[in-house]
């Protein structure tokens, strides 16, 4: 299968564009359970009408064919008193088919170099998804407090500060 071949903001008021990303957030959020040890990933329980009801903003990988190959949501944290808050990065996910092709690097340094350059980007994964882990180290992202949210459970914390002016 080809790397994916361009970016392109996504609309989940489209329903095959919704129900694409439940899918590949599923099958991804799958792989990720059986990596940490845990399968109380929110993720696998939410509904597609509660994936379409989050405040996300959404960026997808497509494929020379147009297929979706992999997902990025985020949410921008308050400004607050001082403006620039953080991005958060809610989900990264790839179609399990298209992994080690490139998907989560190609999403993640378009949003980088784009869409987050002027903010901080903080983002939570498994501390033992080794492949996420080894993405957001390469990309940047410094390593702070691992935490466990529940009991089993064990998080890693990674930020990056904003690049741009």
């Amino acid at each position: 299968m080809p790397p994916p071949a361009h970016v392109r903001p996504l609309d989940l008021a489209d329903a095959a564009t919704a129900a694409a990303v439940h899918r590949i957030g599923r099958a991804a959020y799958g792989v990720e359970a059986e990596l940490i040890g845990f399968d109380g990933i929110p993720a696998l329980r939410e509904s597609l009408a509660e994936l379409r009801a989050r405040p996300l903003h959404w960026l997808g990988a497509m494929s020379a064919e147009g297929a979706l190959a992999g997902f990025l949501a985020w949410a921008r944290e308050p400004d607050g008193p001082v403006r620039g808050g953080p991005v958060r990065v809610d989900r990264l996910c790839v179609d399990p088919a298209r992994f080690r092709r490139g998907v989560a690097s190609l999403l993640l340094e378009h949003a980088l170099a784009g869409v987050f350059a002027d903010r901080p980007v903080v983002v939570v994964t498994g501390a033992a998804n080794a492949p996420a882990l080894r993405l957001y180290e390469r990309l940047g992202f410094v390593r702070g407090a691992d935490f466990s949210p529940v009991q089993g459970l064990r998080m890693a914390s990674f930020s990056r500060a904003a690049t741009g002016p």
